[in-house]
């Protein structure tokens, strides 16, 4: 079973592998179609965040390092 695969909460969603590599919207609106129950908060990877518990929220983390292209 992959980790796409399991819903261990009551059934519904609660991981997206399939998003790595899109864009943030993209991301976002996918997480929304599956679960339109849930507030998307997108933040950088390495971010501390709080241990408080938020049952509506789902975090998407993002690598913010883009590559500069080359000219020439």
């Amino acid at each position: 079973m992959s980790s796409s695969d399991s819903k261990p909460c009551g059934g519904l969603k609660t991981e997206w592998p399939e998003l790595v590599g899109l864009t943030i919207e993209q991301a976002k609106a996918k997480i929304k179609a599956d679960r339109p129950d849930l507030q998307v908060e997108v933040l950088p990877v390495g971010t501390i965040i709080l241990g408080v518990v938020v049952p509506n929220r789902v975090i998407l983390w993002v690598n913010t390092v883009a590559e500069i292209p080359k000219i020439g």
